[in-house]
């Protein structure tokens, strides 16, 4: 600690482990605890109770911003026009939130005067980088203090026992321990029964998505519209951001789409199993890949697969603020104009699959190219000219090889007459 601290700003969600903070921070610096939170379209968000709950437990005064159009437009966006996804899996949902969490939080701290920020992250988990990195990429002075990695308890069952001792009242217990967050973008769940990676997830560990046997015995289809690399629509309807979102999330999950259960690599070195839920994002992820590859030339297609997983790494890293990500975002905002058009999906059983896909002004798909009927405008003669110079360095390296070959045997019958 490097200066006296009267006034902390929490990044609260309500749940466990910072409802646990607003207590053992007034405790442990006698400071004033504000809290903040972002409303980033968690569903069933009860602002009045956030608020009444934090005020009961300790804080003096709470701030709740509603970010979800934000969050979409300026972070959820620009991460699906690079194909974002950590490992090949995750679609950054918690990662990308983040950012903006600690660039509002930075914000505030300087308008009431706080001494520090906090949050309520663990010391081996990601978010906790994610935060302080944006904290220090936005505010360099600002001092930060992460209680989850000084208080001394080593389980989230010490935790619930605090809590019960201090009259905080928390949803977590002993038998439903998981940890879960969530954004409109997706949710993720972990802990609990979820950390043995052999056992297959319990019943309650997914929050949103049906199970296969209770979703409907028939697909539906839906017709994505996307203009310059922004979905707009869903089946002629226009949406802005949040909605559009919001209403594939809802039939995505009718149709168990977007469950994801995997093992990643954190950033901090270790394995962890992880259960993520994001119906819109694999929707919407499957779509715009599948219209970049009707629109982009060939190279520019292969080149924006290759560096996409950097990007989804730095994302995942907690680098959405420096100089690298803003590059990529570039790179990837200059191939937005191309992508204009629509994709067609069938999702049935938890499946999302690409059945249609057109661009009226952008389509590189020449169907008399690519046709085998007699419409077939393809001139077929030039393909053996190309074959010869495209294998030309192979079958000059092969002739090398062959002339070496024989000097060596011939060398070594020589040796065998002498």
């Amino acid at each position: 600690m490097t200066k006296n601290i009267d006034k902390i700003l929490l990044a609260y969600s309500g749940g466990l482990d910072t409802s646990v903070s607003i207590k053992w921070l007034k405790e442990k610096y006698s400071a004033e605890i504000v809290t903040y939170t972002a409303d980033l379209g968690q569903q069933d968000l009860d602002k009045k109770a956030l608020k009444d709950k934090a005020i009961a437990t300790g804080a003096s005064e709470t701030i709740i911003e509603d970010l979800t159009q934000e969050f979409i437009s300026e972070y959820v966006f620009p991460a699906l026009q690079a194909g974002a996804l950590y490992e090949g899996k995750y679609p950054l949902a918690t990662a990308l939130a983040r950012p903006l969490i600690a660039a509002r939080m930075a914000e505030h701290a300087k308008k009431i005067g706080a001494d520090a920020v906090a949050h309520g992250c663990t010391g081996k988990g990601n978010d906790q980088v994610r935060f302080e990195t944006s904290f220090n990429a936005l505010n360099p002075e600002l001092e930060v203090i992460a209680p989850l990695r000084d208080w001394g308890f080593t389980t989230r069952e010490d935790e619930i026992d605090y809590a019960k001792e201090n009259n905080i009242p928390v949803q977590a217990t002993k038998d439903s321990p998981n940890s879960i967050d969530e954004n409109l973008w997706g949710i993720s769940v972990e802990c609990g029964k979820l950390e043995d990676p052999w056992q297959e997830p319990p019943a309650n560990a997914y929050q949103w998505t049906r199970d296969i046997p209770d979703t409907p015995d028939q697909p539906t289809y839906l017709t994505i519209s996307f203009k310059e690399g922004i979905p707009i629509g869903i089946n002629g309807e226009a949406l802005n951001p949040a909605d559009l979102v919001a209403k594939l999330n809802k039939i995505g999950s009718t149709y168990g789409v977007g469950r994801i259960d995997m093992v990643e690599n954190r950033l901090v070195g270790i394995k962890s199993r992880e259960i993520y839920e994001a119906p819109a994002a694999t929707i919407l992820l499957t779509a715009h890949q599948d219209l970049s590859s009707l629109v982009l030339d060939r190279e520019s297609l292969h080149y924006k697969e290759t560096i996409q997983s950097k990007y989804s790494e730095m994302v995942y890293y907690g680098l959405w603020f420096s100089p690298l990500r803003a590059a990529l975002q570039n790179f990837f905002t200059t191939l937005q104009g191309k992508i204009t058009g629509k994709v067609k999906l069938k999702l049935f059983q938890g499946q999302c699959q690409v059945v249609g896909r057109k661009s009226e002004s952008n389509s590189l798909y020449d169907e008399g190219l690519a046709t085998y009927d007699e419409n077939d405008t393809f001139d077929h003669g030039s393909a053996a000219g190309f074959i010869k110079l495209w294998s030309l360095p192979l079958k000059v390296a092969a002739s090398c090889e062959q002339n070496q070959q024989q000097k060596e045997t011939k060398a070594n019958k020589s040796i065998k007459a002498i």
